[in-house]
Order: C-alpha cells, then structure tokens, then sequence
C-alpha cells in the first residue's frame, strides 16, 4: 500500500515542471494518467540523448509508472473526455502558459463545480500574476530571473547556469507540496483548491536564506567563489591530485591534527585562522595555502584521513562515481529494477523513505497513448464511441 493509494492525478504537464510533480506523486502510490496531445505527445519525448541515440532522458526520468492517453484538449469531442476523466480525478495538475487551460474552458471554477473535491495545482514559469506572467519560459529563465545563476562561479569570471534543470526541480517538490497540503485540507472539508507555483517563486524561496541577508543589509552575497558567500569559514572545494573534495567546515578542535596533515603546521599558532568566522579575503587566503598540499593525495586518500579526524568533507562525484557511490546505492537513491521484458534498468529512485508505506518506483515509462482505450473503456466508454473520437481526432 503506498501513502497515496486511492488518489487519481490527472497529469497534463509538460517537460519537467509539472511531470516530475506528477512521478512524486506516482512513487508515493498515486493512480497518475498523463494525458498528452495526439501525435505529438509530450515535448520531453523530443529531447533525444543524441541524433542517433533517440532515448528521451527527460521524459523517462519524469513519467515512469504513468497510465499515457492521447487527447486533444482544442476539440469539442476531446473537451468532453476531458471533463470526465477530471470528474473521477482527485488532482489535475499542468504547467502550461497562465490562463492556457482557462481559454479552453478548464478553469478552476468551471472544473470545480462539477468536482468540488478537485485539488487543481498550475506550475508557469514566472507565477500567474504580474507584467510579463504570460511570457513562456522553462529551467534556464528561473535560474536567471530569481537569481541563481548571479551567484554561480568567482569574482570577475562569467556566471553559468547549474548543469541540472533544478528550477524546474524545485517547481514541481513546489507543486507536490501545495497538492499534499490540500489533499489533507480536503480531509476536513470535503473541498478541493487551486494551487500555484512558479520557477521563479521556487527560485527565490530556495534562496531564502540569501535573499533574507540582502533584505537585511542591502549588499548583495556575491558569487560562491567554490565555498559560499554567506559561510565565511574553512567552507569549500579544494582540488585534489585526482579530482576535488569538499571541506565542509573545520572545528577549532580539529584544527591541529588538520593543518599538520595538510602540510602547513605553521597555520596552527596563525591569528589570522584563530577566529570560528573569517572574513571572505582571510577564507581565500585560508584555502590558498591548503592547496599544495592537497594537491599530494588522491580524494580517496584525504577521504580517509579527514574520517579519521572527524572532519566533515564529501568528495566532489560526477555521475559515474555518485551512481556507485555505496551510500547512493545503500538508500536506494539508484536502484535496479526489471522492465516487463525482464530486463534489468538502473533508474533513479526516491529520496523518500517511509516506514509504513513505503514508496514504488517504476521502471518505464509509457508509449504515447499506450493506455488511451483502456482508460476510456473505465469512463464508460464503448468501442464504437472510442472509434468514433479516434475519427474525430479527438485522440
């Protein structure tokens, strides 16, 4: 039994925002049916690896576990399907353009008066209010709208975009968060409510902490420079001979037996290190002399010795390294399941654990439209009347 066994979520989303809203809710054991437009299907499906290698990341990563039907939302017939399908549903959930669902007559109010229990969660880019809310966007115009792309780098170098779509991310655990909270209102009131997030909402929340020192002070925190701009402490990468480690603070307590292995002893008696809190040009000079000397010893090496000290650190793993990492693996953050063919496939897993109801990732996702006639025969339709919405191109 998962947590959300029962719940049906319509899925209507796009790309990433609102799909990988709808895989959350889907481990978590939620009934989820995405409903994509004929023929073209979701845009994720057309972001292949490469020209030759047409496997679609995106989509894969987002829609495991999902029932797919194909319906055209623009047609009358198509309309129709739709409005019953949300009368079973429990959560519609979509990221379009604000007011996109509303000019095609599925706004809240017109949705909810016939499904008073219906949580409907909207994910836009830059929130549904305000000059400019109705421009498109996707990941990159909310890491640079709210921020976060401002803060990536060092001092006098180009700023860069995360090599993750973590706006997207944060959007979508934005979305799951609002559905969850209304799917437990709805427990004492019997009704549902509409839900809206944005990238550049989840943007500046996640860079609550940052932003509460601006309001403060007015200074903007700059640019990690490989630490952060708000820890001036032994807070930061170090290069490694084969790769980097992250050292993630230094108590004074271990400071001795740290400086002694990292080659500079001398630091040790050093006024300038002697406070819990640098300033930021006392952080840099700080982890320009520690540079020799790990520079000498592999990231393995200093992994060992900064156990043994009881200093916090964490190697910098790329892809290859985290995915065989033994805590990776151990917590189920990458597992292994096998597909309806009996083939085993490394997946990515949640990161949520629950004693009772424990979440269910699922291996594939679906074709196009692969469940479009089953769902309809549970709606009540017959085989003629899907016949006939299939040559009405309503699917």
């Amino acid at each position: 039994m998962g947590a959300l066994d029962g719940v049906r979520v319509v899925d209507v989303g796009l790309l990433v925002q609102g799909p990988q809203a709808g895989q959350t809710l889907s481990d978590l054991g939620a009934e989820v049916i995405k409903v994509e437009l004929p023929g073209m299907g979701d845009q994720a499906r057309w972001i292949p690896l490469s020209a030759t290698d047409l496997r679609a990341p995106f989509f894969e990563a987002c829609n495991r576990g999902k029932r797919s039907m194909t319906l055209d939302l623009r047609t009358s017939d198509g309309g129709k399907v739709f409005r019953k399908l949300v009368d079973t549903s429990d959560v519609l959930l979509a990221n379009f353009k604000p007011g996109t669902l509303d000019a095609w007559g599925f706004d809240y109010e017109t949705l909810s008066s016939t499904n008073p229990g219906l949580v409907y969660a909207m994910g836009s880019t830059f929130g549904p209010d305000g000059p400019g809310a109705q421009r498109e966007g996707a990941d990159l115009a909310g890491q640079s709208a709210g921020g976060l792309i401002s803060t990536t780098g060092t001092d006098g170098g180009p700023v860069t975009p995360v090599g993750a779509t973590i706006a997207d991310h944060i959007g979508s655990m934005n979305m799951c968060v609002g559905i969850l909270a209304a799917l437990f209102t709805r427990q004492q009131t019997g009704r549902g409510q509409r839900i809206d997030v944005s990238l550049l909402g989840g943007q500046i929340y996640a860079q609550a902490s940052e932003y509460t020192a601006y309001l403060m002070t007015g200074e903007v925190p700059g640019r990690s420079n490989f630490g952060h701009p708000l820890i001036p402490m032994a807070y930061g990468i170090l290069e490694t001979s084969d790769g980097f480690i992250a050292l993630v603070g230094l108590l004074p307590d271990k400071r001795e037996a740290f400086y002694k292995a990292a080659g500079v002893s001398e630091l040790i008696h050093d006024a300038r290190f002697a406070p819990l809190i640098y300033t930021t040009e006392v952080r840099k000079e700080l982890f320009s002399l520690l540079a020799p000397g790990f520079r000498t010893k592999t990231t393995a090496e200093w992994a060992e010795e900064l156990d043994k000290m009881g200093v916090r650190y964490a190697p910098v793993n790329d892809y290859a390294q985290a995915v065989v990492d033994p805590l990776v693996t151990a917590n189920n953050y990458i597992v292994e399941l096998e597909d309806s063919n009996g083939e085993k496939k490394r997946v990515v897993g949640s990161p949520i654990r629950m004693s009772e109801t424990p979440t269910k990732p699922s291996v594939a996702a679906p074709e196009l439209g692969q469940h479009t006639e089953e769902i309809l025969l549970e709606l009540g339709y017959s085989w003629e009347e899907i016949g006939e919405l299939a040559d009405s191109q309503a699917i």
